[in-house]
């Protein structure tokens, strides 16, 4: 691998080599109350578990993909970092930028795991794009919307670079068309792409305008079941699935400000409430995943609402296959959706 880039914030690094403080104490001793099994574990007393269940990598990239990653610190007091990928070209022209937010339930994961470095660097070089991986605050310690919060405060944080010509982030900045900007992310980090982008409409981010929201499998729910969600539900229906039913009710159970059920609008934006979205969409779906029909039903809804709204569906894949599985089958699918995306960002 290429060498490393040395973030000039310790607590970055700090982060990077520590999964989490609490996976430290493997002999707790308190009453689980709520757990996905190898993931996240929470205890009666506020204690919380996050296993290293895919490893966290520093910031260097493999050099025949042209791309340059740094970490940066955006603010230090709630730990608010994000990962930076360039691609390199002695081109003057300015490329578009692209905010990600990674999956994960809202309650793990990390713009540090190995599968989203590997993932976006791939889709930095192809798309030619500059990317923003935002490492956001996780449920249950922070519930939403503590994730929208800090997309919303990411985006205020680099108009405030690009306004003021910040010397120290000019290298990535600079590259960047901030008036072609788009918002993406995948399972919990689609659904915080489509609450930031609702947050921005009518709102003035100028020099940032959002071009376009890009949403991979997105993570919404309801209190009635889908066809998909019982089809699919169980590791048993689905031995190879990223995302069961029983997962996804502990994710949104953590996730939900306290007394709220799956109704909520964070969880159901089509619970009766308005589709806040000015920008054109494409959504990724997955054919053999829980949230299958959950993000058909989204694409439809904003069709019938008059949204510029593109779908696809990935046959024979499941949840998070572009990240999560090495097979030859889903590497040729996330090769279909890199050029999906490519296609999308550079329209």
């Amino acid at each position: 691998m290429a060498a490393i880039s040395v973030d000039p914030s310790s607590r970055l690094n700090n982060n990077l080599d520590q999964v989490s403080s609490s996976t430290k104490n493997n002999n707790h001793g308190g009453v689980v109350i709520e757990e996905v099994e190898g993931l996240i574990r929470v205890y009666k007393n506020g204690h919380v578990e996050r296993p290293p269940a895919i490893p966290n990598v520093h910031c260097a990239v493999p050099s025949p993909l042209g791309v340059t990653a740094r970490d940066i610190s955006i603010d230090k007091c709630t730990n608010l970092w994000a990962r930076i990928y360039v691609p390199n070209s002695s081109s003057s022209a300015k490329l578009p930028f692209l905010v990600y937010f990674h999956g994960g339930g809202f309650c793990i994961g990390s713009a540090a795991w190995s599968c989203y470095h590997d993932f976006l660097a791939n889709l930095s070089s192809k798309a030619g794009c500059v990317i923003m991986s935002i490492n956001y605050r996780l449920a249950p310690e922070t519930r939403l919307p503590g994730a929208y919060e800090d997309g919303i405060s990411s985006l205020i944080w680099v108009k405030q670079q690009a306004l003021n010509g910040s010397s120290e982030h000019k290298w990535w900045i600079n590259k960047c068309n901030l008036s072609s900007m788009f918002v993406a992310g995948d399972s919990a980090g689609g659904n915080i792409a489509y609450n930031v982008t609702t947050r921005l409409v009518g709102s003035n981010y100028k020099p940032l305008c959002v071009k376009g929201t890009i949403l991979i499998q997105p993570f919404f729910g309801g209190e009635a079941r889908t066809g998909s969600e019982k089809q699919y539900g169980t590791q048993q229906q689905l031995p190879n699935s990223a995302l069961t039913l029983s997962a996804s009710d502990t994710y949104w159970r953590l996730s939900l400000p306290l007394g709220a059920n799956r109704e909520h609008p964070w969880c159901n934006p089509l619970a009766g409430y308005e589709l806040r979205v000015d920008q054109r969409m494409v959504v990724c779906i997955s054919e053999m995943d829980i949230l299958k029909d959950r993000n058909l039903e989204f694409c439809n809804a904003l069709a019938a609402a008059g949204k510029r709204v593109e779908k696809v569906v990935y046959k024979g894949v499941g949840h998070a296959f572009q990240v999560l599985h090495n097979s030859h089958f889903s590497q040729m699918r996330t090769q279909e959706m890199m050029s999906h995306l490519n296609a999308f960002i550079n329209q």
